[in-house]
């Protein structure tokens, strides 16, 4: 053990926990993550309150598959294709959220971050829940995050429902790559944060990757979803 009674949880006690709108943190592909139900706006708010992150920031979503998107998210034909080639994976797009996703989970933005997750543990965890996860970094806002539950911050720990830690451990590196379609052409991007997925291989895939002059700017930055950890 390494922290409090809540940590060492087995993936069906944290499902149980999630599905009874518990959040709970867990491993990702690039760092532990926490969340819970992303439709359950209580959930929500409590890890906003837990990781003290501005509710101008709305939370990233990581989903199961394709199937799970449709419950929070419009993708546009001309787009899905070209996600494809980096989903499951560490691509996040953000896209116009459905009438049900609570305001508090796109900051009345109306849109929404999401991605498919290639993880094993979240991807069981988005099954069990039968809907996307919230998947913030498990650290307080302004910390780094961590690829060890040992390094996880205990008032992180205190706060959450359970801590599962399953292996494959998450593997560090850059985070997942932000994009935001633009204009009325789906295909047309601006990468909001670099990261795991290049530039040159988005435009590899098919993507027309935006300078920041020839981009529009729909919003301001800080409040577009799953910018900040």
């Amino acid at each position: 053990m390494y922290g409090p009674s809540n940590t060492g949880i087995s993936p069906d006690g944290a499902a149980d926990l999630i599905r009874a709108g518990g959040v709970v943190i867990f491993p990702t592909e690039t760092f532990f993550g926490m969340g819970g139900r992303a439709l359950d706006a209580d959930a929500t708010a409590r890890v906003y309150r837990i990781k003290r992150r501005s509710n101008m920031h709305p939370l990233p979503l990581v989903a199961a598959d394709e199937s799970q998107l449709e419950l929070v998210c419009r993708i546009p034909d001309e787009l899905l294709p070209l996600l494809r080639a980096f989903w499951p994976g560490p691509l996040t797009a953000v896209l116009p959220a459905r009438l049900r996703v609570p305001e508090i989970l796109s900051c009345g933005t109306g849109m929404v971050a999401v991605r498919i997750t290639a993880h094993p543990v979240c991807r069981g965890l988005a099954l069990a829940a039968d809907e996307p996860l919230t998947a913030s970094s498990a650290n307080i806002s302004g910390k780094p995050p961590v690829t060890q539950a040992k390094d996880l911050d205990p008032e992180l720990i205190r706060g959450v429902d359970g801590v599962l830690d399953g292996p494959p451990a998450p593997g560090g590196g850059e985070p997942s790559t932000l994009i935001e379609p633009q204009g009325s052409d789906p295909r047309r991007i601006r990468i909001i944060r670099p990261g795991a997925i290049s530039a040159q291989a988005l435009g590899a895939a098919g993507f027309i990757v935006l300078e920041d002059g020839q981009a529009g700017q729909p919003g301001q930055a800080a409040g577009r979803p799953g910018r900040e950890s």
